[in-house]
């Protein structure tokens, strides 16, 4: 299986597993990008990685955390 962006909650859950002790009501844009850019699934073009969807992402990984 290869992530794409579009692929919000898995990013999510893979970055909630693989970053434990990350909070991720603090994390960045620019560290998000990268850490989804690093994930070993993850093949999609990096420029696609918008704000909109990193919020998306984010959004996503708190309410994984919670």
């Amino acid at each position: 299986m290869s992530l794409k962006w579009t692929d919000v909650l898995e990013i999510a859950i893979q970055l909630a597993e693989s970053k434990p002790d990350v909070d991720p009501r603090y994390v960045n844009f620019v560290d998000l990008h990268n850490w989804v850019l690093a994930l070993p699934e993850f093949s999609d073009d990096s420029s696609r990685g918008g704000e909109k969807v990193l919020e998306a992402i984010q959004a996503a990984w708190i309410e994984e955390a919670e």
